[in-house]
């Protein structure tokens, strides 16, 4: 009796050391982690490249003008933000002095047109009478001496009408050259476009641009209707950009607008400038005119997509661990660590080849104190994201 009062003593007193205990762990024990996970869905993953500063918004058609010959502004016909067409006389410098040279040059040729009837009707003369004494040399009534005279005359002044027609041709030549002078000193649209600067006013002296020493264009012409972007990327990144890959087209003048394009041009050498990264410069069209009036000079943003997969698992690349793991939370709300394969990836998103199911839940919010795998953790559902596409360059895929 007493051995069996003493054993249900002992029991009693381990269960209540187990509550003792157990209440203790269940006070001390950590509460649980507070983190933000996101549920594995389908949706597009791209590869993209964009440029490594900002790129440039350039018409097809840009012209820098400039007089070839220097000069004071006779006539200046355009404003700055002026339409004109080809052909049309923009501006001209002061050129008395070849006009008058062209004036003479036409005084000369028509004198010389007066000397060629005068030379040329003797000559004729001069032909006729040497065939009359060759036929009158033929009966015997005029010497040879007298013949050849005559004939020798004739091809003299056969030779003197040449000269004065060529000296008529020579005149026409010579007004052409001061024509051609004259248009040294002017100035004319050589396209459809719109005035964007001019260097110079009315009665001011314009000068060239010497060789090698660059000077600002007397005007700036552009054609507003062809725009295209420029813009550099990385020498690591041009081996993967083709003419014709799609684009997307971003403006700090319209920051929540993007434009579709296709690449036009790679350019075929690495641009090195000092103290700069080496760049490649690659062109991009836009597909379609965009609505709004761009501006020249505007700067831009070039994302080039190089690959795309559709419908494919991906999360968020911010969410991958070194060596391609993801944390995740189980049934239990217990973290878990689980390596995956990945497939495209951009700073966005990161696509899993295998390693994770459609409705597993992967922790993002990483950079919280206490994330570790076995931790206790409360877990809140990401704010949902779009079914979009990458917005930055691509990392590689991993």
């Amino acid at each position: 009796m007493t051995t069996s009062l003493s054993l249900r003593r002992a029991l009693l007193a381990i269960l209540m050391l187990a509550l003792v205990a157990g209440g203790l762990w269940w006070w001390w024990r950590a509460p649980p982690v507070m983190v933000t996970v996101q549920t594995v869905q389908r949706g597009l993953v791209e590869a993209t490249v964009v440029n490594t500063r900002a790129g440039t918004v350039e018409a097809c058609q840009r012209t820098r003008l400039s007089p070839i010959l220097g000069g004071r502004i006779e006539y200046l016909g355009v404003k700055e933000g002026d339409r004109v067409k080809k052909g049309q006389l923009l501006l001209k410098l002061w050129n008395e002095d070849q006009k008058a040279q062209q004036r003479l040059a036409m005084a000369q040729r028509a004198v010389s047109a007066q000397r060629v009837t005068e030379v040329c009707t003797n000559a004729a003369s001069a032909a006729r009478e040497a065939e009359r004494q060759t036929a009158l040399r033929a009966k015997g009534y005029v010497s040879v001496a007298r013949e050849d005279a005559a004939r020798s005359d004739a091809e003299a002044r056969a030779a003197a009408c040449r000269t004065a027609q060529a000296d008529v041709m020579a005149a026409e030549v010579k007004i052409g050259a001061t024509r051609t002078e004259q248009t040294r000193t002017a100035l004319y649209a050589p396209f459809d476009g719109t005035v964007a600067k001019i260097v110079g006013e009315l009665g001011e002296y314009s000068t060239p641009s010497p060789p090698g020493v660059q000077t600002p264009p007397a005007i700036d012409l552009i054609d507003e209707s062809c725009l295209y972007v420029t813009a550099p990327m990385d020498e690591v990144d041009a081996p993967k950009v083709k003419v014709g890959q799609a684009v997307r087209i971003r403006l700090d003048a319209l920051p929540k607008q993007s434009f579709p394009g296709r690449v036009r041009r790679v350019a075929p050498y690495v641009l090195a400038v000092e103290k700069q990264a080496r760049t490649v410069d690659v062109e991009a069209d836009f597909s379609t005119p965009p609505k709004e009036r761009l501006l020249v000079g505007y700067s831009a943003d070039v994302e080039i997509v190089l690959d795309r997969h559709d419908a494919v698992l991906r999360v968020p690349t911010p969410a991958l661990l070194e060596g391609n793991k993801v944390l995740i939370v189980n049934g239990d709300d217990l973290i878990e660590e689980r390596k995956v394969k990945t497939g495209l990836a951009n700073w966005e998103w990161t696509e899993i080849a295998d390693g994770l199911r459609g409705d597993e839940r992967i922790v993002v919010s990483l950079e919280r104190e206490g994330i570790k795998v076995g931790a206790r953790v409360t877990a809140k559902e990401a704010a949902a994201s779009a079914p979009g596409t990458a917005s930055a360059k691509d990392p590689a895929a991993k």
